[in-house]
């Protein structure tokens, strides 16, 4: 059974950094290109930044410079460090393999910007 439990977000003001994990279990993980997404109210789902099994990585132009993802295949877990955090960054965030996704998603978890 596929399962994605996301976990680290929460209230920062601007300026802000928070770390987001995702932990992916009844996949073989090490086999794809996993990414994180963000759903803002009234919104479509958008791709944050995914990463390939060999380390490539693509962002979206809205969070070039300022997120990092990264993956430890080990620990089935993908990471997004998120720096100079904004209001607009604002949104529901999930993993699931990229770029569409796999029919199942998880919780999510809630980053609010705001002071």
């Amino acid at each position: 059974q596929v399962q994605f439990v996301e976990s680290g977000g929460g209230l920062v003001q601007p300026g802000g950094s928070l770390r987001l994990s995702c932990a992916a279990s009844g996949i073989r993980f090490s086999f794809y290109v996993m990414g994180w997404f963000r759903q803002a109210p009234g919104k479509q789902r958008e791709l944050v930044a995914s990463i390939t099994t060999g380390g490539s990585i693509i962002y979206a132009d809205s969070v070039k410079g300022r997120f990092t993802i990264s993956r430890d295949n080990a620990k089935n877990t993908v990471y997004l460090q998120m720096n100079s955090l904004k209001p607009d960054d604002t949104a529901h965030y999930y993993c699931n393999t990229s770029p569409g996704g796999l029919p199942t998603w998880g919780q999510g978890t809630q980053v609010t910007v705001s002071s």
